[in-house]
């Protein structure tokens, strides 16, 4: 068994790429032995700002000879076969073959020949340049002067089997057994030998820390120390603690003092100045939401003042980031709001659909015609739809798009706008994810459906939907969005009828219809369009409730009736899903499969007629159980307008639990094909009851089961 090191050294790897790169180059290099016949017990990968590596412990020296067999022509056959096979097989004579037994097919030659196994050293020297070759980055770049493609220019490759280097190049890179550490710290270069030798002289002498998850608890280590000095707490941050621990190989947290007068700029321009230029981390006072007049930075060297300079340095380089940032945010009070979102006609949103002032145009409308539907002032809406995006045109959000929304919302207080407006104009944007929290505030949730519902309308209506995972537009996550604020928010309005007037508004918009025959086809189309976007969101409704364990058939049941009200939806889907757990459930839904089969049979041949009624005076002759499920049929219809109408649907549930003695009884001693005609169509007519009164509640035919 056999220890391989494999290090790839080049100059600094975004650390945006290095996890995956890591995880890549492993799965490459344990799959290219594996194929090779080469076995081994351990494997693993890291991954830093300058090397990947890989270690492969167990290996084995050589693969195993393999005996390979090779079928041939039937004993008997002519000549020329014979011949053929000799040739593809190496003989020299058909002596030379065996001859294998079929109870079937008889009597076969076959030729037995053994592949020799390969030394580990030549599989690994072939594997890694095809590897290094083939790997894919986000982004590379060529060598000057070769054809090799890596993440940045490859300098070094350490590969050692057991302590000898693997002999192979590599777009003229040689390998070896020879790394350097830290640039400043401990550059080296080291001879390695193997894994346990190679981390003793980088993590000792080269000062550099080898894994992530090592990095990753040196620096929060480092800032705890730090905070806990000085009487501090960090300001979490994963995204920021994940990239540091890309870039420092040797990690060292130093605490730095900003000018305090620059905390009177918002929190979030302090900590987007911090982290988007210089990589800082934010602090406060444990208990306070506002910020402290310092900062962190992780250094990737140790300093012999102990960082003070270091410290000072970047405390200079962040006051001349805020200074910027404070003559941003002066220049952008002075000019409304309004103001601002007059050059948003300047601006293009989608080229068959406007402007962004044509946007904002038609968002402010259609928040104004939600708001009593959730609750919300409608002046307040509009104005808030109005001033939404006006911040689009500032600039610090020119300088931080992460910001927009946010600093619209300080804009209008500074400028003494209703706080509902205000924090609309920061809300609208919400979800812009799965973890997002979702507005609640009747004003915000107005604005932040009416703008979805806006792009998701415009996009359907110019055809530039999501395809399979292409959706550049992101309008999977607004459709997304929509069904979480009204779920979330309880709110209740027909979401077809919204979704038809509006989608008018972005036809009128484009191109006003003249004629009557314009406006007929204009609303037929709209209403297909409609029913498709509909469909989008019965889907994204569905992941919605598969992620709460809701069954996506019993959505179908309930969409299938047109229904369009989300909310509304899921109360009919959460009885149902109730109800179907019972037994009552369970049996009045094979009921139900069976009569609806046997009525699409029925379909099938041209058998029913258009229009199926039940004769009464028909069914008083029939037998008893007959007449119960005629009568159970008539109560069950009358019962249900109540339930349904007060949306109990539990209630409604039960109602359709008395049909199941009924119905069961019914085929027991029934025979629906009576050869009397109208007995047939009777009992028939019966069955389209049945399904009718069930589909009040839910269309049973999309149930699973």
């Amino acid at each position: 068994m056999a220890e391989l090191l494999l290090e790839l050294f080049s100059e600094e790897i975004p650390a945006r790429m290095q996890a995956k790169a890591e995880a890549d180059l492993l799965a490459a290099l344990t799959a290219r032995l594996k194929e090779a016949g080469l076995g081994s017990k351990a494997a693993f990968a890291i991954s830093g700002p300058r090397r990947l590596t890989a270690v492969i412990e167990g290996l084995d020296e050589r693969s195993a000879d393999v005996r390979e067999e090779k079928k041939g022509p039937k004993v008997g056959a002519p000549q020329q076969a014979i011949d053929g096979f000799l040739r593809g097989a190496g003989l020299t004579s058909i002596d030379e073959a065996g001859i294998v037994s079929d109870p079937k097919k008889g009597d076969s030659y076959v030729a037995y020949q053994t592949v020799p196994g390969r030394e580990a050293v030549d599989v690994i020297a072939e594997a890694v340049p095809a590897i290094v070759r083939a790997f894919s980055w986000p982004k590379s770049m060529r060598t000057a002067g070769g054809d090799l493609r890596w993440v940045r220019p490859l300098q070094r490759i350490v590969c050692v089997l057991d302590g000898a280097v693997v002999p192979f190049e590599v777009g003229g890179v040689v390998s070896a057994n020879v790394t350097e550490g830290h640039r400043v710290n401990g550059r080296g270069p080291y001879t390695v030998k193997g894994w346990k030798h190679y981390k003793k002289s980088l993590e000792g002498k080269g000062h550099v820390i080898l894994s992530r998850p090592d990095r990753r608890a040196r620096i929060l280590e480092g800032i705890a120390d730090v905070c806990g000095k000085a009487g501090l707490e960090l300001v979490p941050d994963e995204g920021l603690l994940e990239e540091v621990t890309g870039l420092a190989e040797w990690p060292v947290v130093l605490l730095g003092q900003m000018d305090p007068t620059f905390l009177d700029l918002p929190p979030e321009v302090i900590k987007l100045s911090m982290r988007t230029h210089q990589k800082y981390f934010a602090v406060r006072r444990p208990g306070t939401e506002g910020l402290a007049p310092n900062f962190i930075v992780v250094a990737n060297m140790t300093a012999s003042d102990g960082g003070v300079k270091i410290a000072e340095g970047n405390a200079r380089v962040l006051s001349a980031r805020l200074s910027d940032a404070r003559f941003f945010w002066e220049k952008d009070k002075a000019t409304p709001l309004e103001v601002m979102g007059q050059k948003l006609s300047t601006i293009a949103f989608k080229q068959e659909l406007g402007s962004l002032g044509d946007k904002v145009e038609r968002v402010a409308a259609l928040a104004r015609e939600l708001a009593p539907k959730v609750g919300a002032d409608p002046d307040l809406a509009e104005r808030a739809a109005r001033l939404a995006k006006a911040d689009l045109v500032s600039e610090m959000v020119g300088e931080f798009p992460e910001l927009q929304g946010v600093m619209g919302r300080y804009y209008a207080r500074a400028a003494g706008e209703d706080a509902r407006v205000a924090d609309a104009i920061r809300d609208h944007y919400k979800p812009q994810g799965p973890s997002d929290a979702v507005p609640s505030e009747p004003v915000a949730v107005a604005v932040a459906l009416a703008d979805k519902l806006d792009t998701l309308v415009g996009f359907w209506a110019i055809d530039e939907k999501p395809t399979g995972s292409k959706d550049p537009f992101a309008l999977r996550r607004a459709a997304l969005g929509v069904v979480r604020i009204v779920l979330e928010n309880q709110c209740r309005f027909k979401l077809r009828y919204l979704l038809m007037d509006h989608n008018e508004v972005v036809v009128d918009w484009k191109r006003p219809p003249q004629t009557k025959d314009e406006l007929l086809k204009t609303f037929d189309h709209c209403a297909m369009l409609v029913d498709d976007l509909l469909s989008f969101f019965a889907d994204r409704l569905k992941q919605v409730l598969r992620d709460q364990g809701k069954r996506h058939d019993l959505i179908d049941a309930v969409f299938a009736l047109g229904e369009d009200d989300l909310v509304l939806i899921v109360k009919r889907v959460e009885a149902l899903g109730a109800f179907l757990e019972t037994e009552d459930g369970a049996t009045l839904l094979a009921g139900y499969k069976r009569a609806a089969n046997i009525l699409k049979a029925e379909e099938k041949k041209g058998a029913l007629p258009e229009t199926l009624s039940v004769d009464g005076a028909l069914v008083a002759k029939g037998p008893a159980v007959e007449q119960a499920l005629w009568a159970a049929l008539q109560g069950t219809t009358a019962s249900l307008e109540a339930p349904l109408a007060e949306e109990d649907f539990a209630g409604a549930m039960r109602v359709l639990a008395g049909l199941r003695g009924p119905v069961d009884a019914f085929f027991e001693g029934v025979m629906v094909n009576d050869p009397d005609a109208a007995l047939r169509a009777n009992r028939l007519a019966l069955l389209a009851e049945v399904r009718g009164a069930l589909h009040k509640v839910a269309d049973f035919s999309k149930i699973e089961g």
